[in-house]
């Protein structure tokens, strides 16, 4: 079928909670609460003006969203509730960019929490197929298994079939966290944020070959929230088209036969990570040389070696050389995970996507001023889960210029804020609350005591 003409749509506001070891301390309600608040101030509007909502979470009951949505207003909209494993973000994303450029909405909240489990990531249904058992039984046949937590060998053997072909050391994927830490100490949002040398990354606790404990990435509780709007809904308030920030190319790809060709990389989506950046590229008009600053799912260092070259950001079998030499950080040829990745920042699943997209939101506006990159005119995601699904999304500014270097000071005279929230981790007030809540349909009922909870944490 012949692609259908889209109308554009833009990423308006971003918010994030603090990404946090899960200790069962605080729920999803009280994380998709602050994550949503946060965006709709960000956006400047208030959930009255939000026509559909879109809920990502994998681990909780059916309608959660209802139950996060319904804080800010039961205005009757349709609440959709989305898992797709760990791009579960992104997938909200898309579907609320596919509903507006094709005039479904003019706009759309989609707000992806987590409450997870300590621990490497569980099944909970294990009276009935695992969805990736097929993908566990060709790893069994083709590597064998380890008492290694099964995605780390997944992903680890992946590393293994890199270093077997391409000639990549052990090191090389040591390099690739070293790097992702140090980048963390920025972002006041991760999990995370401790620098280490190569030594110390290396010697931590072996977990699969070439995989150590500080090559892999925690599990976490968190949120984050984008609001999307249509190019009419943003024409009526030509005061925020500085911070708009343009979806030039997106698209969500799942997997191919190849997936099953005995190949440990193959296994883990390569060539639906393919298929999606050629999409999303294309889309947009760029070349990987386009982008200066790009957010890739790095849940182990493997996995980022791999994305390196299934998104054509070095020649097939070259990604180790970029690490080498320097080219995946600041003063390279690209900044990767600027935000620390997942590695350092944590992986709430259903709001990873959506914190990726808040990261590269802030760098195009010029908000990230402690951690931008300069030039950056295109922005690059990529967004993976097994079972499998990938998100590759294209972002530009509105105006289609570089981004500037906003200091923050004018950063908090622009969003009536008071701060810059790419480089502050702050909360809000009540009477902020009430400002972007349902004016006539909220109801203190289905909020409870979340306010409460979320003011105490600030």
């Amino acid at each position: 079928m012949a692609p259908k003409p889209r109308q554009p749509c833009y990423v308006l506001g971003v918010g994030m909670t603090k990404f946090i070891k899960p200790r069962g301390k605080v729920d999803y309600t009280e994380l998709g609460f602050e994550a949503g608040v946060k965006a709709m101030l960000d956006a400047q509007i208030t959930y009255d003006d939000v026509e559909q909502g879109i809920a990502c979470y994998c681990y909780g009951d059916s309608t959660c969203g209802q139950r996060v949505f319904y804080q800010f207003g039961m205005t009757g909209i349709p609440i959709y509730n989305v898992n797709n494993n760990c791009s579960t973000g992104s997938t909200g994303l898309a579907m609320a960019r596919d509903l507006i450029s094709h005039g479904g909405a003019d706009c759309i909240m989609v707000v992806g929490f987590e409450k997870m489990m300590p621990g490497s990531l569980q099944s909970f249904f294990n009276d009935r197929e695992n969805p990736t058992g097929t993908t566990g039984k060709m790893m069994a046949a083709t590597r064998g298994v380890t008492n290694a937590p099964g995605a780390a060998q997944l992903f680890g053997n992946a590393g293994r079939e890199y270093m077997e072909r391409f000639g990549a050391t052990a090191e090389d994927f040591g390099e690739i966290a070293r790097i992702n830490h140090a980048h963390s100490v920025n972002n006041p949002y991760s999990q995370f944020q401790d620098v280490y040398t190569l030594d110390q990354v290396m010697a931590s606790t072996k977990i699969h070959e070439p995989l150590t404990k500080l090559q892999c990435c925690p599990t976490s509780d968190g949120g984050a929230a984008a609001v999307l709007v249509s190019q009419e809904f943003l024409d009526a308030r030509p005061h925020l088209k500085q911070q708009a920030v343009l979806i030039a190319g997106q698209c969500l790809a799942t997997d191919s036969p190849s997936l099953f060709s005995k190949s440990a990389i193959d296994l883990m989506g390569r060539a639906m990570t393919q298929q999606a950046t050629k999409v999303a590229m294309g889309e947009a008009g760029v070349a990987p040389s386009d982008f200066s600053v790009c957010e890739l799912h790095d849940c182990f260092s493997a996995n980022e070696m791999i994305t390196i070259d299934a998104l054509g950001l070095s020649e097939l079998g070259k990604a180790h050389e970029m690490v080498r030499s320097g080219d995946i950080t600041y003063g390279g040829k690209i900044v990767i995970n600027p935000s620390g990745g997942l590695i350092s920042k944590g992986h709430p699943l259903g709001a990873t996507g959506i914190a990726q997209c808040a990261e590269l939101v802030w760098h195009l506006r010029g908000w990230a001023n402690n951690r931008g990159v300069p030039h950056t005119k295109w922005a690059l995601q990529h967004n993976l889960g097994l079972g499998g699904a990938v998100v590759v999304t294209v972002y530009r500014r509105a105006d289609g210029k570089e981004a500037p270097v906003v200091d923050s000071a004018t950063v908090g005279q622009v969003n009536k804020l008071g701060y810059n929230p790419a480089v502050e981790a702050k909360g809000f007030t009540a009477a902020q609350v009430k400002a972007v809540r349902s004016k006539d349909k909220s109801s203190d009922w289905a909020l409870q005591d979340t306010l409460q909870k979320v003011e105490a944490r600030f």
